[in-house]
Order: structure tokens, then sequence, then C-alpha cells
């Protein structure tokens, strides 16, 4: 399991090490262990009951498929005490609608533990389990579909206990019994699917962007984008002279959820001025084409719902005229998206995505797909999230994907963010240089499935696996050049050849050396 380079070589010291270094991100959890399954292994996760397997489910999952017996497993430190513990979940079948599925905190073995678990007749139970004597300690009705998926959080700090489902805080208790123990996952008479397990400290609290009071609207003649796109989003192709989003059309500002969607769906071209930050409800919103959407100051931003950049999924394999083109995403924060925090779907093309900052979503926070092409993705900061960026979904979409997905990323700064920086399958090239990857504990960029992938100029600080053309599934090929490897990073696994970019845009290297001072200084959002 490619994320247990973090997890071995952390335990109760280290806890107050990640808080004492938290300095001015303390607002946001630091996550010290993850697992999402996706190398097909689970070891290190101790288990007694049921049948356990990781398996297909969407992506790789570890799931549980008796309904038979309670089950259980766990992993982790018996030393941690403060954290909070985040996993999806997808129950499948309960014997009763009594019995459960969920996940524990401070499993001091695995019959004593605390639990936030879903339960068949549609609530949510926080339980204190000693010794398998079951004491419920708080509840709430949500509704259980069986089939869907929903992610679970339980915080332990100090006495307080604290249970989320799907972002919401639903229960709350104050308890003693246990201190300190590690992490688990556990069905009663029932069989469910789990993924993307994450452990954080400090325990998060809310978003400081929540409470931060309303920015007046921008003077909208202040209001433009900053710069013009370097790499694939420059080249003039599919009939598009570049990527210059909303230039020639009207500027508006925005700071309400009905007003960004009423400015993002308009079919003219438009610079949309997005001040404070906008709350959506749970979703993904479609923007039309020649729009530039600019986030004003550096406290602008959207949560709770996502950016769709693409025509509806269909299975057509030719580029459909009305292919959504010419958009621009600049100087944004998304939190707590529902699904992506942006997605670039169905042929898409000229899409910059610039100097915004990505966190705690729920799926990708950049996903490029299904035929979409010319993008570059540059300057951003991502961080606190598991499965970072996506191109290209599924080994079985090539007719649609084979001789597109091409893409730049530079300058960003993939910071702990575990694997998928990104993940590619079938375009090239894709050219990722001058990026900064930080304790990236499974991959850095996995070029897979005939992908052509040409990686250099980067800086990877503690990366286990940096570059790879053999993560998981058909390979792909890869160029490794002129990278800087420091701290405790693997070496490239490539073989090539693959197509330069040079063939399709002039380029200019930083050196290596220096791109970890320029890549923090310059990413992300209030610095262009």
């Amino acid at each position: 399991m490619r994320k247990k380079a973090m997890l071995a070589a952390l335990g109760a010291a280290a806890l107050t090490v990640l808080l004492g270094i938290a300095g001015p991100r303390a607002a946001f959890a630091d996550t010290f262990f993850s697992d999402t399954f996706d190398d097909g292994d689970a070891s290190g996760w101790a288990k007694t009951g049921g049948s356990w397997s990781v398996v297909a489910d969407g992506s790789p999952a570890y799931r549980q498929a008796s309904t038979g017996a309670n089950a259980k497993t766990q992993a982790g430190d018996p030393a941690w005490t403060d954290y909070t513990v985040r996993a999806r979940v997808r129950p499948i079948t309960f014997a009763t609608p009594a019995r459960s599925v969920g996940i524990t905190a401070r499993s001091t073995s695995m019959s004593s533990y605390y639990a936030l678990v879903l339960t068949g007749g549609g609530a949510a139970q926080l339980q204190r389990v000693a010794n398998g004597t079951v004491t419920t300690l708080g509840t709430a009705a949500v509704g259980v579909t069986p089939g869907t998926w929903y992610t679970l959080a339980l915080r332990v700090t100090g006495s307080a206990l604290a249970g989320s489902v799907n972002g919401t805080q639903v229960v709350q208790a104050a308890d003693t019994a246990f201190g300190a123990g590690r992490i688990g996952l556990v069905t009663s008479y029932a069989s469910a699917s789990f993924d993307d397990v994450v452990v954080e400290t400090p325990a998060p609290g809310p978003d400081p962007t929540a409470s931060t009071p309303p920015t007046p609207p921008p003077d909208p003649g202040s209001c433009r984008v900053a710069g013009s796109p370097a790499g694939f989003a420059s080249v003039d192709a599919e009939g598009q002279r570049g990527t210059t989003g909303g230039t020639g059309g009207a500027t508006v500002a925005v700071d309400t959820a009905a007003e960004l969607l009423a400015a993002i769906a308009r079919p003219e071209p438009l610079t949309i001025c997005v001040s404070g930050t906008i709350t959506l409800p749970a979703g993904m919103y479609d923007v039309t084409s020649d729009k530039s959407i600019v986030g004003v100051g550096a406290t602008a931003g959207i949560t709770g719902g996502g950016l769709n950049i693409g025509l509806p999924v269909s299975t057509v394999t030719t580029p459909p005229a009305d292919a959504v083109h010419n958009v621009i995403i600049q100087n944004l924060s998304f939190r707590n998206a529902s699904d992506d925090s942006i997605n670039v779907q169905m042929f898409s093309h000229h899409v910059w995505i610039d100097h915004n900052d990505l966190a705690q979503g729920y799926d990708g926070l950049i996903d490029i797909k299904r035929g979409s092409s010319y993008v570059t993705v540059s300057w951003n900061h991502t961080h606190h999230h598991t499965k970072n960026m996506l191109l290209g979904h599924d080994d079985n979409n090539g007719a649609q994907d084979t001789g597109r997905l091409k893409v730049s990323y530079h300058h960003n700064w993939f910071d702990a963010t575990p694997q998928r920086n990104p993940r590619v399958r079938f375009g090239e090239p894709v050219h990722v240089y001058n990026n900064y990857y930080f304790s990236n504990t499974d991959t850095g960029v996995a070029c897979q499935n005939t992908a052509g992938c040409l990686v250099e100029g980067n800086y990877f600080e503690d990366v286990e696996e940096p570059v790879t053309n053999t993560y998981a599934g058909p390979a792909g090929r890869c160029v490794a050049r002129t990278n800087v490897f420091v701290g405790e990073s693997g070496a490239p696994d490539c073989s090539g050849p693959v197509q330069e970019a040079s063939a399709y845009y002039a380029y200019t290297l930083d050196d290596p050396n220096a791109v970890k001072a320029i890549v923090t200084a310059g990413a992300g959002v209030g610095r262009v």
C-alpha cells in the first residue's frame, strides 16, 4: 500500500509534530493517514469476521460482503488521541433495519471503540462499544439508501465526539471511556464498500471563509483576467485561436448563487467577477462557452457545488459542433464540492484553469475527460484532498480519448495530495513541467493505458513514487528529465518514447532547483 510510507513513520509523537508545525495553515486539518485501495492492497488492516476484499466499485474499494455476522477491520496506531477519521461508505445490504455499517475511532480492541454508523432503518448513530456492549450516545434521522455512497466523519477531541454525514454534523456527545486508539471500519450483519479513508489532525472545524463578511461588489470595469495561458490552452486548434474566455463581452459582478448560475449559463462572451464565498446547492453546474470566471481579491470562492465545462455525457466519438470551449477559471477557492470541484468533459477545448486554491472536495478537484483537449492547468494550489486530478476517466474510453486529452500542467503546488497528480489515460502529449510535488504518499504522475507523458523540470520532495507508467491497469509511456528529487523521493519508473510538447508550442523551463521557491510564492489565489 503506497500510503504506508507515511503511516509507518507516524505515531503519537508525530501528532504533536504535526500540530506544532501547522502555522498559518492551522485552519485546515493535516492528513497523516490515507488509504484509497487503488493499488488493490489492504495489507496493514487487521480484520475479524465477515469477508473482506478489495473490489472494483466505481474505483477500487474495500468491501465486506457477508451479512451473517459482525465484521471489523482496523488500522493505524493505538496511541492516536485527537483526530477525525473520514471515509466514503456505501451500504449494500442490511439483514434487518436495525443492522448497520460505519467507521470507528479510538479503537482499543476489536470489541471496544467509538463508532459512527448508518442503520438500515435510516438513522445515523454515535455509539460507544465497550467489550462488545453497544451504547447509543446520539442518533439522528438521515435517510439511508442501499447502493448510495455516503461520506462519514467521526471527530474525537478530548471528551467531545461528533459525527457528520455528507459534510453536515448530525450527532454529538461527550464521553471519556476511550482516550486513544486506532481507526476502523465496521459492519453489523450488513454488507458495504469503503473507500477514501483519511485520518486528519487537528480535528477540522468550519472553513474560515464561511464566516467572511460579504465583499462589496467590484467595479465591473476593474475585474479582468490576469495574463494569458501557456501550454496547450495557447494553441490555435479546432477553430479557436488560443483561450481568451469572455474577452470582447460584458463584465458582470456576482456575489450570490443565483447571480453566478445565471451568468455562467448566458450564451454570449462574458467576464464574471466573483466576490466573497458563494455557496451553491450540491451538484455540478454547466458553464457555457466564452466565459471568464474570475475571483476578486484573495477571498472569492465557491463551496458546496462544482463547475462543469462540457456537454452532457454521451457515447459520440466525433467532436460535436457545439462543444463547450474558450473558458477561463482564475483566482477562486473551491471547498466542499459535492462531486468534482471542476470537471471538463465531452470534447470541450481551450480551457485555462489558473491560480486557484482547491481542497476538501468529494471526488476530483480537477478532472478532464471524454475527449477534451487543449487545456492548461497552471499555478493552482491543491491540498487536503486525496484523489486530486484525473486525465481520462476509464480504461475503456479509448474511442473518445485516443488522440485527444492534450493537457499542460505547470507551476502547480501538489501539496500532500496522495494520488492522481495527475493520473493519465490515453492523452499524448501530456506535458507536466515546473510543478512542486510535496509529500504525495501514493504517486505523483501516473501515466497509464497508452498515454504519453512528458515530465520535466519538476521538484519532487518526499514523493514515494514520483513518476510511473506501471501504477495500475494497462501501461502507458513517460519520459522524465531534468527533475529534482529530494528527501525520501523514489526514482522515476518510465519508458518512452513520447511526443514532444515543443511540436505544439514554445516554452521555457524554469530551473528545477528553483521551482519550489517559485511555485510556493506564486501558486494559489491572491497572487495574480
